[in-house]
């Protein structure tokens, strides 16, 4: 059994490829096995849902794709087989928050369950109940796969020998990367302007009695993008997921009744109760995000150049302040540490935000910006200091400056390895059956 290192990479790039797509109605087309591993059975449903997500989320159209994601779906199943045979099982808690994570994310893409319920074509009970036992299965194939590959590491030595083993027409070629900490602050705003948003707000209410639809005025006048094209409707929640005050003041209202302007951490609603469905809820808003005056933005700006005298005199360090003053949850906990989606310390100039880039390109490593004026990912007014705690250069791969990056593909692919060796063993217990129509895709041999 072969296992390319670009196979091994795809192997398991999925948990939900049943729940994904809903099915097409292809009228004479029917739904059809096409492989088998023991008991586990692969549709060819499953496989064309796996493909089209795996072309979504940037995968590139190839020859031979269709073939390498069946190959990983026959690995999974292989996994579930072994892990059943082990008793290898995910706990109920672990697979409810997958499941209320994903719920919850679907449900803001669609805006309500009604929505999500016709794109799925089937009840909102059974997009649930689907989905559940797809997360199920792919926490047992995680879970497989840590067992089978638990023991497995590299020292020092072997990374030396795998890097050195790499011819040198082949070593990878890094563009310049930052290593970058930020302390932001959020301008407070002022009594003055949030009385501003709530007259209003009460205005709005007052044209919504008087006859006028709260739905129509939610798409002109709303500040949440994601719900202000539906009308402000939010879709079915269960109780205890929106936050506190939000939630109470649904709550209290009776079906159609809109509430007084209400403040969250996410600005003023105005809320309409729509109905409830047990301990879930659905509703809709008009939300508006006071503006900080230019007064409340100079005491910001105020405040962090105070924090940078200090980093600077030795009273404090950078990292220090970070965790305790930054307004920015995410990276405060971490001092300030910026990093990128796979959680890089390291991030590729090229990849950083436009205004980041901008920010930091005329710092020399080690020094510290003035306070800066920026948006957030939601908008959101801010300010903060930057510190560029090093920068390096274009450069091909060395052990030196990029020992992290060659341990990762070191631990890989001796990965790779430790999964060939359990594939092999483990293909010789278990009942493996391919479609004709697929037979030229097997490589488990």
């Amino acid at each position: 059994m072969r296992i390319n290192k670009r196979f091994f990479l795809i192997l398991f790039f999925m948990f939900f490829a049943k729940a994904a797509f809903p099915q097409e109605d292809r009228g004479t087309v029917v739904d059809k096995i096409i492989a088998r591993v023991d008991n586990q059975i692969i549709l060819k449903s499953e496989l064309e849902a796996a493909h089209q997500e795996y072309l979504l989320r940037g995968g590139q159209e190839e020859p031979a794709i269709e073939c390498q994601i069946l190959e990983g779906m026959l690995i999974n199943k292989m996994l579930l087989a072994k892990a059943e045979t082990d008793s290898v099982t995910a706990q109920k808690e672990e697979v409810e928050t997958y499941l209320n994570q994903r719920m919850q994310y679907m449900l803001e893409q669609a805006g309500s369950e009604e929505r999500l319920a016709r794109y799925f074509g089937k009840p909102i009970e059974q997009v649930k109940a689907d989905l559940k036992e797809n997360i199920e299965e792919g926490l047992i194939i995680e879970h497989m796969r840590n067992e089978v590959m638990k023991d497995i590491k590299v020292t020092p030595s072997e990374v030396k020998e795998f890097f050195n083993n790499i011819p040198a027409d082949s070593l990878a070629y890094y563009p310049a990367e930052v290593e970058v900490r930020q302390i932001v602050k959020y301008p407070d705003v002022s009594k003055k302007q949030k009385l501003v948003v709530i007259e209003q707000l009460k205005a709005l209410k007052e044209r919504i009695q008087q006859g006028e639809d709260f739905a129509k005025l939610a798409k002109e006048y709303s500040e949440d993008l994601g719900s202000a094209d539906s009308g402000g409707e939010l879709g079915f929640w269960k109780i205890g997921e929106l936050t506190p005050a939000y939630e109470a003041t649904v709550l209290n209202l009776a079906p159609g009744e809109v509430s007084e302007p209400v403040e969250t951490e996410f600005g003023f609603h105005l809320i309409q109760f729509i109905e409830r469905k047990g301990n879930r809820y659905n509703s809709r808003h008009i939300l508006m995000k006071p503006a900080s005056s230019e007064l409340d933005v100079e005491e910001a700006l105020s405040y962090l150049d105070s924090i940078r005298t200090s980093i600077r005199n030795g009273t404090t360090t950078f990292e220090k302040a970070a965790k305790e003053f930054s307004d920015d949850v995410t990276t405060a906990s971490k001092g300030g540490l910026v990093t990128d989606n796979t959680g890089s310390v390291s991030i590729p100039i090229d990849e950083l935000p436009a205004e980041l880039f901008f920010s930091i390109d005329t710092l020399s490593s080690g020094a510290i910006s003035k306070p800066l004026l920026f948006k957030t990912e939601e908008g959101k007014q801010a300010a903060r200091i930057l510190f560029l705690k090093d920068k390096i250069d274009p450069h091909r791969a060395n052990l030196k400056q990029d020992y992290e990056k060659i341990y990762q593909r070191a631990l890989d692919a001796k990965k790779v390895t430790a999964l060939n060796a359990w594939f092999k063993d483990i293909k010789e217990h278990v009942f493996i059956s391919i479609d004709a129509a697929y037979q030229h895709c097997q490589r488990l041999e």
